[in-house]
Formats: C-alpha cells, sequence, structure tokens
C-alpha cells in the first residue's frame, strides 16, 4: 500500500510536467504566429513606402489636387506656366503645391543642424535639433529641422520646421521651403576664368545673421564648392558648381550660418548690374539670361 501512495504522486507531478510542456509549446507557438503577424506587417509598410516613393519620383498629382487661394486655382487651370510670374510680381506662394507644378523637377535635402547625444557634446551631426522642457509632468521633448529644396538651375528655398515629433518637422520643413522658393544669380565673375558660362557667383556677396559671417568669391572652373558642407548643399541645389568661400563668427551654429548663406544669395539678385558686364560675365538669373530679360522690356 505504501508502494501505491508512493506511485501516485509521481504520476501526477509527470502528469503536471506534461502539462507544463503543453502549455510551453502552445505560448511558443502564439509567439510564433504573432512574429509572422508583425514581420507581415513590416511588409506591407515597406511595400506602403516604395509605393510612396515611386508616386513621388513620377511627379506631383495635378488632377487630384484641391488648390485654395486665387493663384493655385489660376496655376492648376492653366494661366500661369512659370514660377517667374509670381516671384517678379512679388506675389506670395501660400501653396506648396504651386511649387511642386510649376517646378517638377525639383529635389530636397535635409541639413544637418542638430547633434546626437554624446560625451561632453561630441555626438555625431543629425538632421533633427532635440530640446526640452522641463515640466512637472516630466520632460517634453521637440524636434527642429532645416530643409533645402532647388532644381540646380536657378532655384532654392530653405524651410524651417518644428513638432514633436520627427516626421512632421521634416514634413514642414520641405513644405516651408518649397514656400520660400527665390531666383539665384548665376555667372562666372572669376578673373582666372572668363568662360562666360553660368558655373560660379557673377560677383562678391556676403550674409550675416548673428555672429555668423560669411563671405561668398567666384571661382575658375575646376574649383569645386570650398564652402562648409551644409552651405555647400544649398548651392549644389542652387545650381552653383564652383565657388570661394571665407566665414567669421560662431560657425558652429548651423542655423545661423545658413540663413546667412541663404541672405547672400538674395544679395546677388538685389544688387544692380551694369549693362556691360552682363554679357562678358555671362549672368543667368533663374533658367533664364539677363541679356533676354533687358531686351523682352
Amino acid at each position: 500500500m505504501a508502494e501505491e501512495k508512493e506511485s501516485k504522486p509521481a504520476v501526477e507531478e509527470e502528469k503536471t510536467e506534461e502539462v507544463k510542456v503543453e502549455e510551453t509549446q502552445e505560448t511558443a507557438e502564439e509567439a510564433k504566429e504573432e512574429i509572422i503577424e508583425e514581420l507581415g506587417k513590416a511588409e506591407v509598410l515597406e511595400e506602403a513606402k516604395e509605393e510612396t516613393k515611386k508616386e513621388v519620383k513620377d511627379g506631383f498629382d495635378k488632377e487630384g489636387w484641391a488648390p485654395k487661394t486665387s493663384i493655385g486655382k489660376k496655376v492648376k487651370a492653366g494661366d500661369i506656366t512659370k514660377i517667374d510670374e509670381l516671384l517678379d510680381n512679388g506675389f506670395k506662394i501660400l501653396e506648396a503645391a504651386i511649387v511642386d507644378v510649376l517646378i517638377p523637377d525639383l529635389q530636397s535635402d535635409l541639413l544637418l543642424i542638430g547633434q546626437s547625444k554624446g560625451k561632453f557634446g561630441g555626438g555625431q551631426r543629425r538632421v533633427f535639433k532635440q530640446t526640452q522642457k522641463k515640466t512637472r509632468e516630466g520632460n517634453k521633448p521637440k524636434f527642429a529641422t532645416m530643409a533645402c529644396v532647388g532644381n540646380e538651375n536657378g532655384y532654392v528655398g530653405i524651410g524651417y520646421g518644428k513638432s514633436k515629433e520627427t516626421v512632421p518637422a521634416r514634413e514642414k520643413a520641405i513644405k516651408n521651403a518649397k514656400l520660400n522658393i527665390m531666383k539665384t544669380r548665376r555667372g562666372c565673375g572669376s578673373w582666372e576664368c572668363g568662360c562666360g558660362e553660368p558655373h560660379s557667383i557673377p560677383f562678391e556677396v556676403d550674409g550675416k545673421c548673428g555672429s555668423c559671417v560669411i563671405e561668398l568669391k567666384p571661382a575658375p572652373k575646376g574649383t569645386g564648392l570650398c564652402i562648409e558642407k551644409e552651405c555647400a548643399k544649398i548651392l549644389k541645389l542652387a545650381g552653383i558648381k564652383d565657388v570661394w568661400s571665407k566665414t567669421f563668427g560662431h560657425t558652429a551654429t548651423k542655423t545661423n550660418l545658413i540663413v546667412a548663406c541663404v541672405e547672400a544669395l538674395n544679395k546677388l539678385t538685389s544688387t544692380k548690374i551694369n549693362p556691360e558686364h552682363i554679357q562678358n560675365c555671362g549672368i543667368v538669373e533663374g533658367g533664364i539670361t539677363v541679356k533676354d530679360e533687358v531686351e523682352n522690356e
């Protein structure tokens, strides 16, 4: 009888162990199913991203666009076909879709204005600049970014966006960059070159923001963009291939340096030019030579 009593708890222990094994198998199968579902969702998201990239590459959907402003309605109707009609007359662009329609070959790039967390602030440069607000509930972070758009043919724009998340900040920056689109003058103002092609800038200009001062000087062909990397992105999208530069002040503050560079580009178009130098320097404003504009006037 004692042996039978001892054998019963052993059998019960074996049964409990079998039940535990079955439960672990079931949980493992459930975990596998969850992983498979997550992988499927990830694949669907990747496919959706690829489709959106294809749509962006194909161009802006003009037919599905519903303009809200009078200028946007004229652009969709075909009454306005060139961006110069808006920029020359001083009209303010309030819809980013207007720029997408009038400049279909527009490219965009994000500028590295932030810095990742690291010891003594020595982290790697990154697109988003993070700031925090101390509250009773805890830290409330915000992300800011700057974007640059251009067609590498005389049109460029800079935008600043800020939000509680990274994606909306990036979208705001690109949208504001399109709304701030402007024309730039190009030419060959270097005495070492004198080719008359619009590969550089026609004359020396400077810009200032805060303590940052930047000077842009014309350079001969083959020099390249001898300038800070983020400013080089702006000049490349503007269509400038060769330039020399000099900076002063606290240039580590990238936002001020970028604004100073944009101010220098604005001075290229606001400065009056002697008609004798237009042909010698081969000055081009936007995608049209300044000589053609003078003859039309």
